[in-house]
């Protein structure tokens, strides 16, 4: 079944308000093999709202719009769509009913613009919203099929898992749409292409996406219109591939983060981590500390900005800094090797670069970053990476860069 998405709001369109429930719907409908086909963001104007809804149904005969259900005067998607259908709006006392026992549970008193939320296109089943005052609306016939849910994200969510997915479970045939996700870091979206050379013949009628981001690549593998175990077989055996071809660079799958895998790693193998950061300014450090229980592995960080810091904290020696300068090697060897010992950690992950938009050089253009990790096993190694982007993506690809040279090295320890 495919089916079209109007999302409604002037906010929407100004930028104050970011769209989710676009997101929400396209992933919960999907697992019951409904697709979502196009999606438009309207504003509250009844000729906008009208010409989307027509339009979808026009194409697919369905349609989900969210927005409008409220008692405000910009609240008109219900009189819109009724009007499509022919249907006209009648009073429902059961609607209202439970509107008034709400406003007594909170606290509050209905005012007169309240009274239009409890008014129902004859023909249409109301569905109940018991976390807000804005009641969803089914409704279905000769012009096809109009699902009206509202606007505030927790309230349309609650609607779809209760009200709007069980209702549409069967009408995809028995087939499911889904994806999976393999996750990269360290390697360039064109670069990887080239890795995975002709891999999508290999695992048709699945579909690939290469979804690049500051922190890495994710290839997301879709299978359309399948029953669910071929679908998940056929997924599986994707992903195997794609594991496979990509190589070192995949660290993870679907929402995996590479610090919560850094953290779980190192706890498996008995390892201490602690970091030596410059223009991260704590990044990596704040990145291992968000992960819940990091204090079993993580024994701490230090952001030594200037360069007497790092001598003062790191033992960098100055002479070092003076001929080799702050971002090069043998400082950013020196800061992992500071790190580790001073901190007591078995590994040590240290970052030294030009972030820029200033302080570049021929010599040392910004996104310059030099990336060092030292173990008790062996001495520092280091790497040089050259990274594009502003300042801030400069610092947010080091700090994934870093955690990455971590969790590489914790691997090769427990090897």
């Amino acid at each position: 079944m495919d089916i079209e998405l109007v999302t409604i709001g002037t906010e929407l369109l100004l930028g104050f308000t970011i769209d989710t429930n676009g997101a929400e719907i396209a992933r919960s409908l999907a697992a019951h093999g409904v697709r979502v086909v196009r999606r438009a963001s309207i504003a509250d104007r009844a000729e906008d709202i009208r010409d989307a809804v027509e339009s979808a149904l026009a194409r697919t005969g369905a349609v989900i719009t969210t927005g409008g259900l409220g008692p405000t005067r910009d609240d008109i998607t219900k009189r819109v769509v009724a009007d499509i259908f022919g249907w006209p709006l009648e009073f429902d006392d059961t609607v209202w009913e439970a509107l008034l026992a709400r406003f007594a549970r909170v606290g509050r008193a209905p005012v007169a613009s309240n009274r239009s939320q409890a008014e129902v296109p004859r023909g249409a089943t109301v569905l109940p919203n018991q976390w807000g005052t804005a009641p969803g609306l089914w409704l279905e016939g000769a012009r096809g099929l109009v699902v009206m849910l509202p606007g505030v994200p927790h309230e349309m969510r609650n609607l779809l898992a209760h009200e709007v997915v069980p209702r549409m479970n069967g009408r995809g045939g028995g087939t499911v749409i889904a994806s999976r996700s393999v996750r990269t870091s360290g390697i360039a979206e064109s670069t990887l292409a080239e890795r995975l050379g002709d891999i999508e013949d290999t695992v048709a009628p699945l579909t690939l996406a290469y979804l690049p981001g500051v922190e890495g690549v994710d290839l997301r593998l879709t299978a359309w219109n399948l029953p669910a175990t071929e679908s998940a077989s056929r997924l599986e055996a994707g992903v195997t591939e794609l594991r496979t071809r990509a190589g070192q660079f995949v660290y993870g799958e679907g929402s995996d983060d590479l610090a919560a895998l850094v953290v779980q790693r190192a706890r498996e193998a008995g390892v201490r981590i602690a970091v030596a950061e410059s223009c991260t300014g704590g990044l990596v450090g704040a990145r291992l500390t968000a992960i819940p229980g990091s204090s079993d592995v993580f024994t701490g960080g230090v952001i030594t900005y200037s360069d007497a810091l790092k001598t003062l904290l790191l033992g960098v020696d100055p002479g070092v800094l003076a001929s080799a300068g702050a971002v090069s090697e043998a400082t950013a060897k020196a800061m992992a090797e500071g790190a580790r010992e001073r901190l007591g950690a078995d590994l040590a992950v240290s970052i030294t670069g030009v972030a820029g938009p200033g302080g570049g050089s021929e010599a040392k253009p910004v996104g310059t970053v030099w990336l060092a990790i030292a173990g008790a096993d062996a001495a520092a190694t280091a790497v040089q990476m050259n990274f594009g982007g502003d300042r801030g993506d400069v610092r947010a690809r080091s700090a994934q860069a870093a955690l990455l040279l971590l969790l590489r090295r914790i691997a090769a320890h427990q090897g």
